[in-house]
């Protein structure tokens, strides 16, 4: 399974290449039947999006929960990841495995991930097995049986998986410990995974009362991209999805909020396994969903500009023309329920000290507070955000995870299609207020990740 342990360093264009994670992002303006999205939901609440694409004889299936890490109780922290897990366990009307021997069969994929907002599970098949792949999803949303002979082995596949991916690598604990710092109150300081003396709480009880709450289809958004018509997967989502009753209707997604921010925090770790010194810089901003109009968009091209690619003004000045930095990068999580983050960071290269990366990091946000950025460099911020959503196209996952996770996040199918509109309306004055405002570094947690015995950062 795809687990969100971290959230994606990574500016909208590369997010949209690698699929996941995309911050509210949308197709530009292209007409055409093959292009029209269709969205109804079903009697039970369920929501269904379908996105014809007819190149190629496949489909990508998804059902969304709009359920993830941050809805967790308090102390029972990795809940719905190690749930995730489960769904791939025996029905009552199918055994363990047989779902993705299906899959197997017919040459397809199968896999699910996790994030703060969002568990998602998906098959990419041949359109003639699309009924199928509804059916076995429609059973494992209400059917799972849920026995201690079950959640025992899982939960300590889930302890090792917390091991390998975060005990044995500094980076993420270091993460993990930047995240518990910057978000005083908000539940995205805990980890998805979880923390490991509560994952090795987990039982049955905790994993049936989270099935029942949550798993049901009033809490779910089908996806179906590929080969397909929308007719046809109204017909089959009403004969699968469509006989599952009603889940309990729950209350809006209103979680802690963070107080205001007042101090300047550092973050520090020291370990033997670490050979080159690494930095970050973070800062809590408004994400698609909590900002101001306007304000997320100017963040994003922001992020894009200082530090999104090559082409950036952290990339260009510390990596090739001073030559002081081996990375350089800065990255905003828009596509979220609450306040996200807005991260920098780099890495010395040959004699540079990680302080000498670190300043001049600075001296590039300070420009942009202090001058702004320039109508060429933000134009050609918005052709390439714009051109990576028609590219998107070319991937029929790539826009099932586009609109899943925008309505996952509580976007809408609007939002989708009006961001390039959104994204070409900011202005460089919308930006340098963007930077001023939030990117205040008296405001700020700056983790520092440093080899053993290290005297100086």
């Amino acid at each position: 399974m795809i687990l969100g342990l971290l959230r994606a360093k990574r500016s909208l264009p590369a997010v949209l290449a690698l699929v996941l994670s995309a911050a509210a992002p949308a197709l530009a303006d292209v007409p055409g039947k093959e292009w029209s999205v269709s969205s109804f939901s079903l009697d039970n609440g369920m929501q269904v999006v379908v996105i014809p694409d007819h190149r190629a004889p496949i489909v990508t299936h998804m059902v969304w929960y709009k359920v993830g890490s941050a809805d967790e109780p308090p102390g029972k922290s990795g809940i719905a990841h190690f749930f995730e897990h489960l769904m791939f366990k025996g029905t009552a009307n199918h055994k363990a495995g047989e779902f993705g021997q299906k899959v197997a069969e017919i040459g397809g994929n199968e896999n699910a991930f996790t994030t703060y907002d969002y568990t998602a599970y998906h098959q990419t098949v041949t359109p003639s097995a699309l009924e199928t792949m509804m059916t076995f999803e429609a059973d494992r949303m209400r059917n799972l049986v849920l026995t201690d002979a079950v959640i025992g082995p899982e939960r300590d596949v889930i302890l090792e998986e917390r091991r390998s991916r975060i005990e044995n690598n500094p980076g993420a604990l270091l993460n993990e410990e930047v995240d518990a710092t910057l978000f005083q109150n908000e539940p995205y300081r805990i980890p998805v995974i979880g923390w490991m003396h509560e994952i090795e709480q987990l039982n049955r009880v905790d994993a049936t009362a989270f099935y029942d709450r949550y798993y049901a289809p009033n809490n779910a958004i089908l996806v179906v991209a590929g080969d397909v018509e929308p007719d046809r997967v109204k017909e089959l989502a009403e004969k699968t999805y469509g006989k599952i009753a009603r889940g309990p209707d729950l209350p809006p997604r209103i979680r802690p909020k963070e107080p205001e921010q007042n101090t300047k925090r550092t973050v520090e770790m020291t370990d033997a396994r670490v050979s080159v010194p690494s930095f970050s810089k973070a800062w809590v901003v408004p994400s698609y969903q909590t900002a101001k109009p306007g304000e997320a968009e100017a963040l994003d091209l922001l992020s894009e500009i200082l530090g999104g690619g090559n082409r950036s003004r952290l990339y260009q000045e510390l990596v090739v023309k001073q030559g002081i930095a081996s990375s350089a990068g800065a990255y905003f999580e828009g596509t979220m329920v609450d306040d996200t983050s807005f991260t920098v960071y780099g890495a010395p290269r040959g004699e540079a000290g990680l302080q000498q990366v670190e300043d001049a990091v600075d001296v590039e946000i300070r420009r942009i507070i202090k001058d702004g950025v320039t109508a060429d460099e933000l134009e050609k911020a918005k052709n390439r955000f714009v051109r990576s959503m028609i590219f998107a196209r070319d991937n029929q996952a790539s826009m099932a995870n586009i609109y899943g996770s925008t309505l996952a996040t509580g976007g809408s199918v609007a939002d989708v299609e009006q961001w390039p509109d959104r994204i070409r309306a900011v202005t460089p004055d919308q930006i340098k207020d963007a930077a001023a405002k939030y990117l205040n570094p008296d405001r700020s947690v700056a983790g520092y990740l440093l080899p053993a015995q290290s005297t100086q950062k």
